[in-house]
C-alpha cells in the first residue's frame, strides 16, 4: 500500500527542489508504477502546474517536458517523422492507451528501469536531459548516474539526418520486453541501445559506414556489415536471467534483434 502524508502542488521548480531534498519526499509523475509500491511518502510533489506537459519543437531539437504523457510522444507527428516512427514503436506495446495517457516521459526516464522501452529508445538517439540544478547532460551520462535529489525538467532530442528503428521481443503483447533494441544511424555511424537485458539499457557506438552516410552502399554490403555488428553486440552486451528468459536466450536475441533493427534503419528487409 502507498501512503502519502502530505501532498504539495508546487508553484516553481525551486520549491519542488527544496521539498525534494528530504529522503521521504517523492516527485509524482503519472504514478502508474509508484501506486503499486509498498512505501510511505512524507511529501508528494506535484509538478503538474508548471507547464511541463508538452513537446516544443524548434529548428534544431525537440524539448519534451517531464510531465508529457507517453501517449503524447506516441502520437507526436514531428518526433515520429524525425525517428522514422521508432518512438511510436517503442511505446505502443506499453500496457494500453489508458496507461500511456497517465505515464510520463520524465518518470519513465528518471526511474532508469531495467525493463524500460522508453530509456532504451532515447538512449539510442542524440538526446539529453535537463536537470534543475545539474543542467543539460547527455542521456548516456544520465543513464549511468546514481539517483539523486535533483529534478528532471526536460528531455531534449537533437534533430539530425538519421535513420532509426526499434524492435523488441515479448512473451505477451503488453508484457515487459524480454529484450529491447533501438538503433540510430547518422553521418557519424551507429548508436545501438539494448534494454531489458534485464538490466538498465546499455549503449554501443560505432563510427562506420551506413546507408545514411554512404549513399551507394548495396543491400548485400549492408547485410554483411549488419551481421558483423550484430555478432559484436552479442559478444559485448552483458545479459542475465530472470522469470521471462534465460541469459543464453537474451544473448541470442541481442544478435537477432540488432540485425533486424540495423536492416530496418538502413531501409533493407528484416533479417534473421
Amino acid at each position: 500500500m502507498l501512503k502519502i502524508k502530505e501532498y504539495v502542488k508546487v508553484n516553481s521548480l525551486e520549491e519542488a527542489y527544496e521539498l525534494n531534498q528530504k529522503k521521504s519526499s517523492r516527485v509524482l509523475g503519472g504514478m502508474v508504477w509508484m501506486k503499486m509500491m509498498n512505501r510511505s511518502v512524507g511529501t508528494a510533489i506535484d509538478l503538474s502546474g508548471l507547464g511541463l506537459d508538452a513537446v516544443k519543437e524548434t529548428e534544431d531539437e525537440f524539448v519534451i517536458g517531464c510531465m508529457t504523457s507517453l501517449r503524447t510522444l506516441e502520437t507526436h507527428a514531428g518526433l515520429n517523422a524525425c525517428t522514422d516512427g521508432a518512438v511510436r514503436e517503442s511505446l505502443r506495446h506499453i500496457v494500453g492507451v489508458q496507461f500511456r495517457n497517465c505515464a510520463t516521459a520524465g518518470g519513465s526516464i528518471y526511474g532508469r528501469f531495467g525493463f524500460s522501452d522508453v530509456l532504451t529508445m532515447f538512449l539510442a538517439l542524440d538526446s539529453y536531459v535537463e536537470l534543475y540544478k545539474g543542467g543539460r547532460i547527455s542521456m548516456e551520462e544520465f543513464a549511468e548516474k546514481k539517483a539523486d535529489r535533483d529534478i528532471l525538467v526536460n528531455i531534449i532530442v537533437k534533430k539530425h539526418h538519421q535513420r532509426s528503428a526499434y524492435v523488441s521481443q515479448r512473451n505477451a503483447k503488453t508484457d515487459f520486453p524480454v529484450l529491447a533494441c533501438a538503433v540510430c544511424l547518422d553521418e557519424e555511424g551507429m548508436r545501438l541501445s539494448i534494454g531489458a537485458r534485464p538490466g538498465r539499457a546499455a549503449l554501443l557506438k560505432e563510427k562506420m559506414d551506413t546507408p545514411v552516410n554512404k549513399k551507394d552502399m548495396s543491400a548485400g554490403e549492408w547485410n554483411r556489415q549488419a551481421e558483423l555488428l550484430a555478432q559484436k553486440a552479442a559478444e559485448c552486451v552483458v545479459t542475465g536471467s530472470n522469470m521471462r528468459a534465460s541469459k543464453e536466450y537474451r544473448t541470442h536475441l541481442v544478435r537477432v534483434l540488432t540485425k533486424r533493427a540495423l536492416l530496418a534503419a538502413g531501409g533493407m528487409e528484416n533479417g534473421n
